[in-house]
């Protein structure tokens, strides 16, 4: 009789040779490509794209000062304006070929001290997106409910819904967050890449360890209000401080894993692991550096070897640019794929859950997107990625636009259930208790 060898020692000699072969689950069972096409095109159908986070209302700011009665929005590919401003990467045609369905357009102004006048651009900004949205009547319809969303979907229109990114734009008041809010505002966005007053962000030093207690009457004012609160550049500390306080899901608008790609601007696992017991969503971010980590490591060499310039070739532009357009050529940029961005996917699947996963892309907020999702097309493409790798039509639907309407859904709810509470009258330079003068 054959002696058998024992299943047991076996597998442990190959546990002990490669410890992680334990901590690795199974494959899921490969997809070939039409299968997976068709699985991606069959989700969104059903279930079209909600974009977290687009910035052509910046766009229209800097190309053309927010006079845009004759901009053509149906077709930008040829607005490129020279080797430093590429074409536009969204237009009506591009959102129907990317099956989106859903955009928060971001009223992005450019980070301020002066906070009067970041204001006043914030509410151009909303004027000229509102604008936009009014001359396409037949592609784009203002939304600023789930409901809204959902009939906009069905129309065959893009339901267009504001966010605002940076709370410097509030003023530091609250007063000015609810006339926001009025104006359709559904999201903001706490910082940008600087502290506000009141927040700390991921791209700045520390100042008050996440939020400060007016920081903290700015989520819960926004939690009254219906807002969602928006932990995209904002620091850990701030995100945990606000979850801390939130009633209502927190969005990332824009945002990868950050044990995927060590920028700053990702989330870390802590909070990844909090998202359940919170009901959030982390919309996966596009941008090359926030979701390739050889990327992100050659930006730290280039800045590096940028820096090292500067000081050999004080006073001398010519001798710094040739020395750093060498040192491009030798050093060529990594490029990110679509199969970076799934590989966030992926990490805040197994973190987090499938619930807890959607779309910001961050077009027109950066030089272009990665191979293969280089513009509002794209989407398509990264959906058959993941259908390549195991996730089922439902899942797909789910990151594509249920999961956002989910949560924006829930701001709803929590705000009607506390709509007999007064406004929230904090002001930032005084405790919260004190008397009215």
């Amino acid at each position: 009789m054959q002696r058998l060898v024992p299943i047991a020692p076996a597998l442990a000699a190959l546990l002990a040779a490669n410890p992680l072969a334990a901590q690795k689950a199974p494959s899921p069972p490969a997809i070939d490509d039409a299968t997976a096409t068709a699985t991606a095109e069959a989700a969104l159908a059903a279930a079209p794209v909600f974009d977290g986070h687009n910035d052509v209302p910046n766009q229209l700011r800097d190309r053309v000062q927010n006079r845009i009665n004759a901009f053509d929005f149906e077709d930008t590919s040829h607005t490129a304006d020279g080797p430093d401003k590429p074409a536009m990467q969204t237009d009506l045609a591009r959102l129907r070929q990317g099956k989106v369905g859903a955009q928060f357009w971001s009223v992005y102004v450019p980070f301020t001290a002066d906070e009067p006048a970041a204001v006043q651009q914030v509410i151009e900004q909303i004027d000229v997106t509102k604008r936009l949205i009014a001359r396409y009547p037949q592609a784009l319809r203002f939304a600023t409910t789930a409901d809204q969303v959902e009939r906009a979907m069905a129309e065959g229109r893009v339901a267009s819904l504001l966010g605002m990114e940076g709370g410097h734009a509030i003023g530091s008041s609250l007063a000015v967050l609810r006339q926001l809010q009025a104006l359709g505002v559904r999201y903001m966005t706490l910082t940008h890449n600087s502290n506000t007053p009141w927040a700390d962000a991921a791209t700045d030093d520390p100042k008050f360890d996440g939020l400060s207690d007016f920081g903290k009457d700015v989520v819960r004012e926004m939690n009254r209000l219906g807002m969602l609160v928006d932990l995209s550049h904002v620091s850990e500390a701030t995100m945990m401080d606000a979850l801390d306080v939130a009633k209502a899901p927190v969005i990332f608008s824009h945002s990868g894993a950050r044990a995927v790609d060590g920028h700053p601007r990702n989330v870390p696992d802590a909070v990844l692991a909090r998202l359940p017991g919170n009901g959030g969503i982390v919309m996966v971010v596009a941008l090359p550096r926030f979701i390739s980590e050889p990327a992100r490591q050659w930006a730290a060499k280039r800045a590096g070897e940028e820096a090292r310039l500067k000081g050999l070739w004080q006073g001398q532009p010519a001798k710094l640019a040739e020395g750093l357009a060498a040192w491009d050529k030798a050093n060529p940029e990594p490029k990110a794929t679509i199969r970076d961005m799934a590989d966030h996917i992926d990490h805040i699947r197994k973190i987090a859950g499938v619930e807890h996963i959607g779309i910001g892309g961050d077009f027109d907020g950066m030089p272009s997107g990665p191979q293969g999702f280089e513009d509002v097309r794209g989407y398509p493409l990264l959906f058959a990625e993941l259908a390549r790798r195991g996730y089922s039509q439902a899942e797909l639907e789910m990151i594509a636009s249920r999961n956002a309407l989910r949560v924006l859904r829930a701001a709803e709810a929590y705000a009607a259930s506390v709509a007999d509470q007064p406004p929230i009258e904090t002001l930032i330079g005084a405790p919260a208790s004190a008397p009215a003068p």
